[in-house]
């Protein structure tokens, strides 16, 4: 979880822990912002960051991203090694995590593919300005209702080129999950996917732009193959979660059901 939204009165406490060689950042309360292993600091050491990559199903080969919320960097350093060919622009809007991120948690400086600014994510959004949009932004345990809003939801449609996808981590006992479900697919054309995380208590959502309707268990497994082959998370059995929180059939993941007769 990271932090976004608008800027507090007061700031929350910030502190840093290390246990069992992972360190972890902690702002405004005791849930884990984000994690480090000391052993190889660029691996995804939490399993919901290690679902939110499962975008790549959608859109293998993204070339601009825009990611508001930072925490110690997790998404965006493993982003920065393995997508080559990817520029990666993040929004964080509280400095301190800035500045913790590059000091204590390898995050590594701005280049040509790579971009860290403080700022609201809410209004980093511009017409075609990614083809994928990753927003995990956090206070503490809860989303900003500045990242929940129908008006956002709809700034990111235009913010997405075609095809573009939206990945958005939200907690799976969240009061508002099945509003926030419902503001997305009414500004995504029902175009929205749910992603239980494997062992953290996470739903992944995507919301997918100029999406096909339908999408071949056969083609999604033989993609998943290759991204495992080539980035070394488990997108086999992220097809297979898929499963359990969309409509589908034996052939095929519906990606936009059809209407109600």
């Amino acid at each position: 979880m990271k932090r976004s939204g608008r800027p507090p009165r007061h700031p929350p406490a910030l502190s840093v822990s290390e246990a069992r060689g992972v360190r972890t950042l902690h702002v405004g309360g005791e849930a884990v912002q984000s994690a480090m292993r000391l052993d190889d600091p660029q691996a995804l050491a939490l399993d919901y960051t290690r679902c939110m990559m499962a975008f790549l199903l959608f859109h293998p080969q993204p070339r601009d991203l825009l990611m508001i919320g930072l925490g110690g960097g997790s998404l965006a350093k493993f982003v920065h090694r393995h997508l080559r060919k990817a520029r990666a622009r993040i929004v964080e809007l509280d400095p301190r995590v800035v500045e913790v991120a590059r000091s204590l948690f390898h995050l590594p400086p701005d280049d040509a593919r790579l971009a860290v600014e403080v700022g609201d994510g809410a209004e980093a959004l511009a017409p075609d300005c990614a083809d994928v949009l990753v927003i995990d932004g956090f206070e503490d345990e809860s989303v900003p209702g500045a990242l929940t809003s129908q008006a956002f939801f709809d700034a990111t449609w235009g913010a997405l080129g075609e095809p573009g996808v939206l990945v958005m981590n939200l907690m799976s006992d969240d009061p508002q999950l099945d509003r926030i479900l419902r503001r997305m697919e009414s500004t995504y054309g029902g175009a929205v996917l749910c992603l239980p995380a494997l062992s953290d208590p996470n739903v992944i959502v995507f919301a997918l732009k100029g999406a096909p309707a339908r999408m071949a268990w056969r083609d999604l497994r033989e993609r998943a193959d290759r991204l495992e082959a080539r980035y070394g998370l488990p997108f086999p059995r992220y097809v297979n979660a898929l499963r359990r929180m969309n409509a589908c059939d034996a052939d095929a993941l519906i990606v936009i059901p059809e209407p109600a007769a």
